[in-house]
């Protein structure tokens, strides 16, 4: 398959309409998983309300992720045993990667406000962190001590009082030894051997046969089924966001290394069969090496065929007119990795509003911001890039608004109150204000 593989290719320097609809279709492709999961998936969520631990036991032998002994909960003591066991190697790996997240979150950390508005009446915009939080991690096929850490760091540098991890285990039930080291470095207060959509139900509505407390947030990566059940228990607990498929979109100029382009496109490849990969380019030469490459590099990996499946479903090469256009692309796009290898690179990041993740020049690979730049890659996919940032401190905490009025700053605002009242025919509003100086009127009859 290798051999032969194609990516296919959207030519927008002189587009026609269907090819304008490609592009559009591309922009809106969303994050949200299709109407059939979400249904299949408020089932699950219902069941896990209902029945606790026995459903989630039940959804873990029919899915997988359960242990064979259906035990649900390890506790800190266990994973803090777990952490003793680390071979030197990967804890000073996991200590790197922890130190460096842990700088760039406590950069992040908001600060309480207060502001007078007018002589007596002050307002303060007070942040707290939330009390509980639980954590999703994918694993089962394979470990992601890395997400934990990204998701569990900046949990504790906000403040959170309790973290819960819940992360599936693989085909005989265990978790990689790396992961639940990770999480007793990290102090995490329990982990829950669980995945997909029961593993989010018994994070939001707690499993009080197991002393498992709902949490108050729930955060991480996953399938499209994690994604679901993250919609579906909106309301009742926060989520951070939803994310869809892990995507990278590389942007790159005839200065580019055919190479690295075509390193980090397979990079991207290998996070899933359902990542997109996308090179935007105004060099077509570049794009026919970056192709070739792909193929080359594809011959000896060790997964090719998988990735060789991801690229030939997923990717793609967008031509572009120039680097200008290259940069709408990508603002429209908004992917969640976004690597930049251009001659200018600081004017195209400078003109990018929309990535999650932005990598600058040919030394910055997608995989240290997976693993050790210290930068977060709990990111937004499907476009909310265009709305959304990474997870961050801030995720996992809440402003209050605080309100000090004294009787002068009141009456200053008395009037306006009045007539807006007024105005909206909420009578009793006005109330509210006037009985308060009630007094007065009464003192001026006298």
């Amino acid at each position: 398959m290798t051999a032969e593989l194609r990516l296919r290719r959207l030519d927008l320097r002189s587009p026609d309409a269907a090819t304008l609809a490609a592009r559009d279709a591309l922009f809106r492709r969303g994050a949200v998983p299709d109407p059939a999961v979400r249904e299949a998936t408020r089932a699950i969520l219902a069941d896990v309300r209902a029945r606790g631990a026995v459903a989630v036991r039940e959804a873990s032998a029919r899915f997988g992720g359960g242990r064979p002994d259906g035990r649900l909960l390890l506790d800190r003591e266990e994973l803090a045993t777990a952490a003793q066991a680390l071979g030197p190697g990967e804890r000073d790996a996991l200590e790197t990667a922890i130190a460096n997240v842990r700088r760039f979150a406590e950069a992040q950390r908001p600060s309480s406000v207060r502001t007078t508005i007018i002589p007596g009446v002050e307002l303060e915009r007070r942040w707290l962190p939330v009390k509980r939080v639980g954590a999703y991690v994918p694993g089962g096929s394979a470990p992601y001590p890395s997400s934990l850490v990204m998701t569990v760091v900046p949990a504790r540098v906000a403040g959170v009082g309790a973290v819960v991890v819940a992360s599936p285990g693989d085909r005989n039930g265990e978790v990689h030894p790396v992961l639940l080291g990770a999480a007793g470095l990290l102090g995490v207060d329990a982990l829950l051997v669980a995945g997909g959509v029961q593993a989010i139900g018994a994070l939001a509505y707690g499993l009080p046969d197991e002393g498992l407390e709902s949490v108050d947030l729930v955060v991480g990566p996953g399938s499209a089924w994690v994604t679901a059940a993250k919609i579906e228990v909106v309301g009742e607990v926060g989520i951070d966001l939803p994310a869809g498929p892990s995507e990278g979109l590389v942007l790159a100029d005839a200065s580019a290394d055919p190479a690295t382009v075509a390193a980090d496109l397979i990079t991207q490849a290998e996070h899933g069969a359902d990542s997109p990969a996308l090179l935007v380019t105004p060099d077509e030469a570049l794009a026919d090496a970056v192709e070739a490459e792909v193929r080359r590099r594809l011959a000896g990996a060790l997964r090719r065929d998988i990735l060789a499946r991801a690229l030939a479903d997923h990717g793609r090469i967008v031509l572009v007119g120039d680097l200008a256009a290259g940069i709408d692309f990508v603002n429209g796009y908004g992917p969640e990795h976004l690597s930049v290898d251009v001659e200018d690179l600081e004017g195209a990041v400078a003109a990018i509003r929309n990535a999650g993740s932005i990598f600058v020049g040919r030394w910055s690979p997608e995989s240290a911001g997976d693993y050790a730049s210290g930068a977060n890659h709990v990111l937004p996919t499907g476009g909310l890039a265009r709305s959304c940032g990474p997870l961050a401190v801030e995720t996992f905490g809440k402003f209050n608004q605080v309100q000090r009025i004294t009787r002068e700053g009141l009456a200053t605002l008395r009037p306006a109150i009045r007539t807006l009242a007024e105005a909206e025919g909420l009578l009793a509003h006005r109330d509210a204000v006037e009985v308060r100086f009630a007094g007065d009127a009464q003192e001026e009859v006298r």
